[in-house]
């Protein structure tokens, strides 16, 4: 099904409706029809033809959402960048991805200047006509942290997103006087619970100021006055309401649930967290970005022990399940898995019919027939939610003419899960705040080491290959 069709029909039938909001401003869904009318007809006066790659280089908020669903609507795939990732990074995606254009506000960045910039600013509200397109037309393109060093696209089509976003719907029964908190970028997969499922149901889309996720008193009292109903997030962000919250005096009386994915939730925070809310309902979902959400698991708290991880749960979506019987590793397959990867301005179909996609993560079937996730096979790292891959932080360190060599681990984080540390061999007279410095102009924040050790060469085991069994060692015992 097109991603939109159900967002249009909203448009139709319940049009004075608050579809979003964004801190003073609001708009209904008779004028959000209107903002996806003037985007499809902005990228149709640009030439731009259906099936056409658009990055968005604009943060999350309302304007945003406009953009993106015109850009849908056009029948074009939205390519989202980080804008406060850094420059270089953002160029590879744009050129990597083969945008045809990019949306943003204002005067042309640098960086955007050879990819067609689009204002935004410029656009006046338009009629939208309804539009028909492909289930198997890519929807976007999200790009993670790659194992070669650079980063990867993720490539998911209309059918794929709706798969999930009508399952959750069902799931906590969404309704069209629900108001869905919405604090994830659109570049984290979370974001189309968000937009999707809340706007083809009629519900409203409230954004959470971002200064907020840095103060959960404030926050706890902005949804409590916001009236919010769902919550869909990482687990820092619950971790740190559940601490720092001042539930006891905020009662969310309205939050009916909770949604969190992306990294383990500790469960003693999870405890306390819901210890605060018994009468909101929790939910668990699992997937990496290739599948989306593809395991699920309803919190029960009767069964929480502080010293056991809770369980990913059971099948999701309609995807079937399965574990590699020599390395336990889970397979999926089913509608939310992705189209395949996007590199070079072109989609590479990594699995064919009928194939399993490997998550890379090591899971087993407890004794109630859920599924329980124990880690990663590989050195990917979950931190706050994003995909983390130690390689592409070395491949940055390596290219730095201070570095002779490196390895990046992750450390243990109970609120953010992990975090990236470093081990380097450095060249004389070199600082770790120079390091740091060089690599916020290639990294993202969230990338970027909050441990340092400065070795004189790096451990290594008997045939040759970095020993990072020690290397994490070092961490433990400097901690």
């Amino acid at each position: 099904m097109n991603l939109v069709t159900g967002i249009e029909h909203q448009c139709i039938t319940n049009p004075f409706a608050i579809a979003i909001r964004e801190n003073q401003r609001a708009i209904n869904y008779q004028q959000l029809s209107l903002k996806i009318g003037a985007v499809v007809q902005l990228l149709q006066r640009a030439g731009i033809p259906s099936g056409s790659r658009i990055g968005l280089a604009m943060d999350r908020g309302l304007d945003t959402v406009c953009v993106l669903l015109g850009v849908l609507s056009a029948g074009c795939c939205y390519v989202p960048l980080d804008i406060k990732s850094p420059a270089k990074r953002r160029q590879f995606i744009v050129n990597d991805a083969g945008v045809a254009a990019v949306i943003g506000c204002g005067e042309c960045p640098h960086e955007y200047q050879n990819f067609g910039w689009l204002d935004y600013n410029s656009v006046s509200d338009h009629e939208l006509d309804v539009s028909i397109h492909q289930a198997d037309q890519l929807a976007t393109i999200l790009y993670t942290s790659g194992s070669t060093g650079s980063p990867k696209g993720v490539a998911l089509s209309h059918r794929a997103i709706h798969a999930f976003s009508h399952w959750a719907q069902q799931l906590v029964n969404l309704r069209n006087t629900d108001c869905i908190a919405s604090l994830t970028p659109l570049f984290f997969d979370l974001s189309t619970f968000d937009i999707f499922a809340s706007l083809s149901t009629g519900a409203c889309i409230d954004f959470v100021p971002a200064q907020l996720t840095m103060a959960p008193s404030q926050l706890s009292a902005w949804l409590s006055q916001h009236r919010i109903s769902g919550f869909y997030t990482v687990p820092s962000v619950l971790g740190f309401l559940a601490l720092k919250g001042n539930l006891e005096k905020t009662p969310l009386q309205d939050l009916r649930f909770v949604l969190f994915a992306g990294e383990v939730f500790p469960t003693r925070l999870l405890k306390t967290l819901i210890n605060y809310l018994p009468n909101t309902e929790f939910y668990n979902f699992y997937g990496p970005t290739e599948t989306n959400v593809c395991v699920y698991w309803r919190v029960e708290p009767d069964t929480l022990l502080e010293q056991t991880p809770i369980p990913i749960g059971h099948p999701a979506c309609g995807n079937q399940l399965k574990i590699a019987e020599n390395t336990g590793e889970l397979l999926v397959k089913g509608p939310t898995v992705m189209s395949g990867y996007w590199s070079k301005k072109t989609l590479h179909a990594v699995l064919a019919d009928q194939q399993w996609y490997a998550t890379g993560d090591q899971v087993s079937i407890n004794e109630k027939g859920e599924y329980c996730y124990h880690g990663r096979l590989d050195r990917m790292l979950k931190c706050s939610g994003y995909r983390v891959e130690p390689a592409e932080i070395e491949h940055v360190l390596l290219s730095l003419p201070e570095v002779t060599n490196c390895a990046v681990i992750g450390v243990s984080d109970e609120t953010a899960g992990q975090r990236p540390a470093a081990a380097v061999v450095l060249q004389p007279e070199t600082t770790i705040q120079a390091l740091r410095r060089k690599l916020s102009q290639q990294l993202p924040h969230y990338m970027i080491p909050s441990r340092w050790k400065i070795l004189p060469a790096l451990p290594l085991l008997k045939n040759g290959k970095t020993d990072y069994l020690s290397i994490s060692n070092l961490f433990v015992t400097a901690k």
